[in-house]
């Protein structure tokens, strides 16, 4: 085994089975590292084997191959296993992803030779509650959005913050996102850019109706509770995953996990601010971020 491999006894892959460019790759891929004296295994994230063998500790590094929606999968089941990702965009915008499609070999040598850095971002908690009950508890990447249903109506939500009441919003919805999250969804709703180094939860109204109207940034340690009251249909969707139909009184939980995202960097620290401005003069609309 190559000098300063050591570190790397299993990787896994594991690209979008709908890309199939990204499930061609994989196989260059799987046989680079394999020439290079490495254990790897390839599946798909939504394959049980895979996240299985990733939860039991079996490998040091998932390379996934796709766009941020793979990032985000590979995010909910890496993160709270402590095993870092590395992002090989196949996808249109890759705004989580590190290195391009055709330069991943460069991108792979470096880490062999453990030329790389890891970058910690957090992740946060999310629970719906009902009558004192606990029927979900989700990690989050992005962000935990809770909003009106199919209905074209506002709904209420009275918020509190480590206990205290902060306020009573009528709107499309609230968003609580992490730094990372501050470029999705919380973004288009009018929430400011953070760095993703920072440890904040963000909270962010959806079209707010005679209510507070800018975001709030909130400390690590606080815990957040959105508790809804409509006639209506209101939903909690996490990462954009399914919605979950919420009740009146149904209450939604946020606070920072105790688990952090670890993602492969090979450029230095600042590259976030350098990509900045070329991500935002990309429209993810225009295709897709499988």
């Amino acid at each position: 085994m190559p000098e300063g491999v050591s570190g790397f006894q299993h990787i896994a892959v594991a690209p979008h089975p709908e890309i199939s460019v990204a499930v061609e790759e994989t196989e260059h891929i799987v046989s680079f590292l394999r020439d290079r004296g490495i254990r790897v295994s390839s599946g798909f994230l939504d394959d049980e084997a895979l996240p299985k063998k990733v939860a039991a500790g079996d490998f040091d590094l998932l390379i996934a191959l796709g766009g941020d929606g793979t990032m985000l999968r590979a995010g909910h089941l890496c993160g709270p296993n402590d095993v870092p990702i590395l992002g090989i965009n196949m996808g249109s915008f890759g705004f989580l992803m590190e290195i391009r499609q055709d330069s991943w070999k460069d991108a792979l040598d470096k880490l062999l030779k453990e030329d790389f850095w890891l970058e910690k971002r957090m992740m946060l908690s999310a629970e719906q509650v009902r009558d004192d009950q606990v029927l979900g508890k989700w990690d989050v990447v992005n962000e935990t959005v809770v909003s009106r249903g199919s209905f074209v109506r506002p709904v209420h939500m009275k918020v509190k913050v480590d206990g205290r009441f902060l306020a009573t919003y009528v709107a499309d919805g609230m968003i609580a996102s992490t730094p990372t999250g501050s470029t999705a969804y919380a973004l288009a709703a009018g929430g400011p850019i953070l760095p993703p180094e920072l440890r904040t939860i963000l909270l962010v109204p959806i079209a707010p109706h005679l209510s507070i109207d800018r975001g709030i940034v909130l400390a690590e340690g606080s815990s957040v509770a959105i508790k809804v009251h409509t006639n209506h249909q209101a939903v909690l969707s996490v990462d954009g995953q399914p919605p979950i139909d919420l009740k009146d009184g149904d209450c939604v939980n946020v606070r920072a996990s105790s688990h952090s995202l670890q993602f492969v960097r090979f450029q230095d620290p600042g590259y976030f601010y350098r990509n900045l401005t070329p991500h935002m003069n990309q429209n993810p609309s225009t295709g897709k971020t499988r």
